[in-house]
């Protein structure tokens, strides 16, 4: 497992795809997260919710989300934290992570996600050191992408880093080659320690 977050339907099995639960359709061997994304609307994710607590238990869904906190773009900010506590909550049930999509709400999202049991991962991180500090002291993972703040990226243990494709054509290999570069770390060192924190939080 290297690609702990892609939109790419057609990723192969070392990927987490990350669809709505509304998209769920799962293909053997694949693995999947399931979530409500922030910048839905109010309507949208009432339709999407009992599909989410559906899908949740499904053995090929390894996690929640992505869901989160976004302050420039989505829905009223009250409601996506209704959202995504319904998210934290079904986490717990099913034992399996949360993926987050954080955008300039890195204390509510830390306060949000305080006590929930479960592992919560930062994906698609571009903040500043300060901001990847926070987030390592709430206990949470952080996955990049081929863009992000270099001193964000060395601020992470390397027991909490992940990497990811998101929405992007990069092959997960090219993000993984920056990331080493960045780091000063070969690459198959990177890739053995991603590989190691991806299946302990997937419980793979």
């Amino acid at each position: 497992m290297l690609d702990i977050h892609t939109h790419n339907l057609q990723a192969s099995c070392d990927a987490v795809i990350s669809v709505a639960p509304s998209q769920f359709a799962p293909v053997a061997g694949k693995l999947y997260s399931v979530g409500i994304h922030p910048w839905f609307s109010a309507e949208e994710a009432a339709r999407e919710l009992p599909l989410l607590e559906d899908a949740a238990s499904h053995p090929q869904v390894v996690a929640l989300g992505e869901t989160g906190l976004d302050g420039v773009k989505g829905m009223d900010i009250e409601l996506q934290q209704r959202y995504f506590a319904a998210h934290i909550d079904l986490a717990k049930q099913m034992h399996k992570p949360v993926i987050v999509h954080m955008v300039r709400t890195s204390q509510q999202v830390a306060k949000a996600c305080r006590g929930a049991g479960v592992p919560v991962i930062i994906h698609g991180m571009r903040g500043n050191e300060n901001v990847a500090r926070t987030l390592i002291d709430a206990g949470f993972y952080i996955s990049y992408g081929a863009h992000f703040n270099p001193a964000a990226l060395q601020a992470t243990p390397l027991d909490r880093l992940l990497v990811e494709t998101d929405d992007t054509p990069v092959a997960i290999e090219t993000v993984l080659e920056k990331v080493s570069q960045a780091l000063s770390i070969p690459t198959p060192a990177l890739t053995l320690a991603v590989q190691r924190n991806a299946a302990t939080l997937l419980s793979l």
